[in-house]
């Protein structure tokens, strides 16, 4: 009569790794959620020392816990000391499996945790979030699906373990013997039927456990393809971008030092009535000094003031966190957590607001925004106009001190991107706090703001009103920057005369005031045609090529001589289609003229 298997295996290997797939679990989630904030050469000698037991022979692992639990070990010694044995229990096969499977399970959470875009956990901090918040409402949900996978391998290799296992569990029938021990056993002893059927049903439980989490993550997955296009855009008036004139003053002081890889950032300003614009090329420091006055980044000196209220001072050791500054922030990518609803993501700062007050506050950003049919929707399923208007809604609706947009149009089409700015304008027009505006869009600075600071390379090198700005700027930088094409190097030769060797020419200023002058330049829609060679600064010149715009053409230009093969030209001009109708069928030369009232008298 043959006996029946004894099952023992399977319900030990069932309780070794449920109980240790719980323990990595939740050893894992903490360790990759400390090692999450951790950077540099530390965090890599910390995760080599983590990730240790999943490339150390599973033996030798054992060998190790052996060492550290045994009976003749301090701890095992200890223990023994109030009655508790380790080595050769039940117990034991816990620990070792959790020991194994743990790197997976935590390398697994860390890569889906760093997988997360940060603009999302900012603008959670920036909406008044803590750090539980932040875990617990945006990057755990946002990582689920890894978090999912290394629960998945961990279990799988939990119920797998067998070396370590048996090093410092041992192969005990009814004790420690788990089914990876069954097989090795039964196959050691000729009974291979025992052995298929242990790897069999090791492989069915193992499928099973896969699926069912395959399935639960599907079911988590949000639907992509349904965008909601229906929402008809908002007629908007243009409006200035003005303060209440009885709402108290708002004012805004940064002075702040931060040292990056490329350059040394370096910023003064004060903002207050109307919006303030950053201009500079990408990689100026612009997006980091927003960065830094939301207190998403630390300075390494200086001093932020608010209102009166000071948000970061280094000699007093004060740096209010990001949670606590009512500062709004909008984000180039919007940064719309995609686990909640339109509506969701509104009220995602109004959590302390009693349940009736966070709903009439949420409505009334909606409306405000004419996004309100947009409630119940997923980030995912509106369009890129609809979710930057979500996103300025969402800062709206904490009621900041001071609003910060970092390049908030650059995603958008030009037709939408006038539309939606307009929709800005016309919120903002009773926004009695600070506006600080990033761009490297001139004409977009130009339109949105009322002041500007232009950054180059991290320093500050020009800073008023716009139009001051755009028609007097000093330095090469600037008035590049602001989208002067015809920039070349001169010299002074007399007190309202200068040489432009580039040129061939000389040209008569009318601004005396620089003293250090290197470049000329003037815009290209102030090269002035003229009938006539009459006149200060009137010169030939011959066409090189052009270039065709919807309502504009661009001419390049080459003076005095008419251009040879592969001539550079010297100066572009930008022109209405009507006047280009005309030159087009005049013979050459033509005759230009630089104003001397508009010419730009530049240093380095």
């Amino acid at each position: 009569m043959t006996l029946p298997i004894d099952l023992s295996p399977l319900y030990i290997s069932l309780a070794t790794t449920c109980a240790a797939t719980i323990a990595t679990f939740f050893l894992g989630m903490a360790a990759a959620r400390l090692m999450y904030g951790v950077r540099g050469s530390l965090r890599a000698w910390i995760d080599g020392l983590l990730t240790l037991p999943l490339v150390l022979p599973p033996t030798v692992v054992g060998f190790l816990l052996l060492l550290l639990l045994g009976r003749r070990s301090f701890i095992g010694h200890a223990l023994q000391q109030i009655g508790i044995t380790i080595v050769f229990s039940w117990p034991a096969t816990v620990i070792a499996a959790t020991v194994v499977a743990f790197p997976l399970m935590y390398r697994t959470t860390l890569g889906a945790f760093d997988q997360v875009n940060q603009n999302l956990l900012d603008a959670a901090r920036t909406l008044g979030a803590s750090e539980r918040v932040v875990f617990r409402r945006v990057l755990l949900p946002l990582a689920a699906p890894g978090v999912i996978a290394g629960t998945v391998l961990a279990f799988a290799r939990a119920m797998g373990e067998f070396g370590a296992t048996l090093m410092l569990a041992g192969n005990i029938p009814g004790r420690t013997q788990t089914m990876p021990i069954a097989i090795f056993s039964a196959a050691a002893g000729g009974d291979m039927r025992e052995a298929f059927l242990w790897v069999g049903l090791i492989v069915v439980i193992s499928l099973a456990i896969i699926r069912l989490l395959n399935r639960e993550n599907a079911l988590r997955r949000p639907a992509h393809n349904q965008v909601v296009s229906t929402l008809a855009p908002a007629p908007v008036t243009p409006l200035p971008v003005k303060l209440d004139e009885t709402a108290p003053s708002a004012t805004l002081d940064i002075d702040l030092l931060k040292t990056l890889d490329q350059f040394e950032l370096k910023v003064k300003f004060r903002a207050g009535k109307g919006a303030l614009g950053l201009l500079g090329a990408s990689g100026a420091g612009k997006s980091m000094t927003l960065r830094m006055i939301a207190g998403i980044v630390a300075p390494d000196h200086g001093r932020i003031v608010l209102n009166s209220r000071v948000l970061y001072d280094s000699e007093a050791g004060r740096n209010i966190p990001a949670a606590r500054r009512k500062i709004g922030v909008v984000f180039q990518d919007y940064a719309l957590f995609p686990n909640m609803t339109v509506a969701e993501n509104v009220g995602f700062g109004l959590r302390a607001l009693p349940a009736r007050e966070r709903q009439a506050r949420v409505s009334k950003q909606l409306e405000r925004m004419h996004i309100a049919e947009l409630a119940d929707c997923n980030p995912a399923q509106i369009s890129g106009g609809q979710r930057q208007r979500v996103a300025i809604a969402r800062c709206m609706a904490i009621e900041p001190d001071a609003l910060l947009f970092d390049e908030p149009f650059a995603a958008l089409d030009p037709h939408l991107r006038r539309q939606t700015e307009e929709q800005l304008r016309e919120t903002l027009a009773t926004y009695n706090g600070v506006v600080i505006f990033v761009t490297h869009d001139m004409e977009e600075a130009f339109r949105f703001c009322t002041d500007l600071l232009v950054l180059d390379r991290g320093r500050v090198i020009a800073g008023g009103p716009k139009h001051q700005i755009f028609e007097r700027p000093r330095t090469v930088a600037t008035a590049r920057l602001t989208g002067c094409k015809n920039i070349v190097a001169a010299r002074r030769i007399g007190a309202d005369r200068i040489a432009v060797d580039a040129w061939n020419c000389e040209l008569q200023t009318m601004d005396q005031g620089l003293d250090a002058l290197t470049h000329v330049g003037i815009r290209s829609h102030q090269v002035v045609f003229q009938p006539t060679a009459d006149g200060e600064n009137t010169f030939p010149c011959w066409l090189v090529t052009t270039s065709e715009a919807p309502h504009e053409m661009t001419l390049y230009l080459r003076l005095h001589a008419a251009p040879h093969a592969g001539e550079p030209p010297h100066l572009q001009a930008d022109v209405p289609k009507e006047l280009w109708r005309k030159l087009s069928v005049e013979p050459q030369p033509w005759r230009v003229k630089l104003d001397p009232a508009r010419l730009l008298l530049l240093e380095n």
